[in-house]
């Protein structure tokens, strides 16, 4: 019997990360018309399957107003496959995120919930994808971030209700560790 620890582990690093940034001091946050550039490394791994994704992430946001965020996800991953080959996934997905402000000082800490659809794909394939995300942003000085954020992805091919809940159960969970930087 396979024991998984990757949600356990995730949920531990978590945790370490963000008593970690809550600590350092920082002392403001973004402004309407402020642009973000952020990287990351994700993982995943699909449901009632034996396959898991290293990624590489890349994101451009734009904030419509201090809590409003726009803006676009690039993320490139190697997909490793139990008993079959190995093959790699790139993703492009517009977001929308709307931060919580007031939560903190200076609003150090702010906790975001968004969504997102886009498009998944590799050598052979295409097919949409769209879902919820969760995370928060932490500054640790006046234009650097750490980011924690959560995402669900569905997978469809046609953009109809049927399709989209015939395969929630067979999407992606995947989490991001990464850094910002506002200008």
């Amino acid at each position: 019997m396979k024991k998984h620890y990757y949600v356990p582990a995730a949920l531990a690093g978590a945790v370490m990360l963000f008593l970690a940034v809550m600590t350092a001091p920082a002392y403001s946050a973004q402004n309407s018309g402020d642009s973000s550039l952020q990287f990351g490394g994700s993982f995943f791994h699909a449901q009632n399957a034996d396959v898991g994704t290293l990624n590489l992430e890349a994101a451009y946001g734009y904030f419509t107003t201090k809590s409003w965020e726009v803006g676009l996800i690039q993320t490139l991953g190697y997909s490793f496959i139990d008993g079959a080959d190995d093959q790699w996934v790139a993703s492009t997905i517009p977001f929308v995120n709307y931060h919580f402000l007031g939560l903190s000082t200076d609003d150090v800490f702010q906790p975001f919930i968004g969504a997102f659809i886009g498009a998944s794909y590799n050598e052979d394939d295409i097919t949409g994808t769209m879902g919820p995300q969760i995370g928060f942003k932490s500054y640790v000085n006046d234009s650097t971030f750490i980011t924690v954020k959560y995402r669900y992805e569905w997978f469809f091919d046609d953009l109809t209700w049927d399709d989209v809940d015939d395969n929630s159960s067979d999407g992606n969970h995947v989490v991001t560790f990464g850094v910002g930087f506002l200008f």
